[in-house]
């Protein structure tokens, strides 16, 4: 089916969507795809991109990079088209994570696409987990989660703040008032349906998702609506010495427990 016929099934006058501009575009050749947000990742993007290509990523789903407004020059159009990636997609408007998954899982919905896997662009993540995430989607579940903590999962060098913060704060409460057991719930590195990001009681293409409202929006409301969910073992790894995010020690991690605690008490449910 092509796009504009999936678009026409789209009811899309009530979303709201950053502006973007789509420098590389293939077009679709798989039934899912691989979103990889970045902003000035430098060299780690290039290296998840060939540890995907080692894998042979591209030849069961499509990549589509979301950017939210690197400087550094690390999306070169050839080297990414060398590394097997379909789609570049440039926001423009305003905001940041939350901004550029939006951007993202609009323009794949678009496109027809029946499952989204994101993947984090700093290369903390082991892409060997793709396979198993299109597979549960292919199976009918509708939230795949990574995690490091269930068993065969791996975390090496989380930070001892971050390691606690999620074991005792971010994923029991989730958990609590989802009524879905988490152990994982702020890394990116998960799958959606797309009958689930289409329902208007998620409704995820709304400018209240900024930051990072998305992600703990999704670990609440999907469960609460009866979606079936999983969480599969994933190997996340940080580099010793150094920690890759966008999260600032404490202004940045104040916002998130802000972000969970609104989720968890239904802040950002549709209207």
């Amino acid at each position: 089916m092509n796009k504009k016929l999936y678009a026409n099934l789209i009811d899309r006058t009530t979303w709201q969507v950053p502006s973007f501009n789509s420098p590389l575009w293939l077009g679709r050749q798989h039934a899912f795809c691989v979103v990889i947000p970045v902003i000035n990742e430098g060299t780690r993007i290039g290296s998840l991109l060939n540890r995907m290509a080692a894998l042979q990523i591209a030849g069961m789903a499509d990549i589509i990079i979301v950017d939210g407004g690197s400087t550094d020059g690390s999306l070169a159009l050839d080297r990414l088209q060398a590394q097997g990636v379909r789609g570049l997609l440039v926001k423009t408007g305003p905001g940041k994570l939350s901004a550029q998954l939006r951007c993202a899982y609009a323009f794949a919905l678009d496109q027809g696409y029946q499952g989204i896997i994101s993947i984090d662009g700093n290369d903390k993540d082991d892409p060997a987990a793709i396979p198993r995430f299109i597979e549960a989607l292919q199976q009918g579940l509708d939230f795949v989660q990574a995690s490091r903590f269930v068993s065969g999962g791996t975390a090496e060098n989380t930070p001892l703040s971050r390691d606690f913060a999620i074991r005792f704060i971010h994923a029991p409460m989730l958990s609590l008032f989802s009524g879905f057991k988490w152990t994982d719930t702020t890394q990116g590195f998960r799958a959606y349906s797309r009958k689930m990001l289409l329902d208007p009681q998620i409704a995820p293409f709304r400018d209240v998702f900024q930051t990072y409202e998305l992600l703990a929006y999704l670990s609440y409301r999907a469960p609460k609506l009866g979606y079936r969910c999983t969480e599969l073992p994933t190997s996340r790894r940080y580099p010793k010495g150094e920690v890759p995010t966008k999260i600032s020690s404490f202004k940045g991690n104040l916002s998130v427990l802000q972000v969970l605690f609104k989720a968890c008490f239904g802040a950002y449910n549709p209207a």
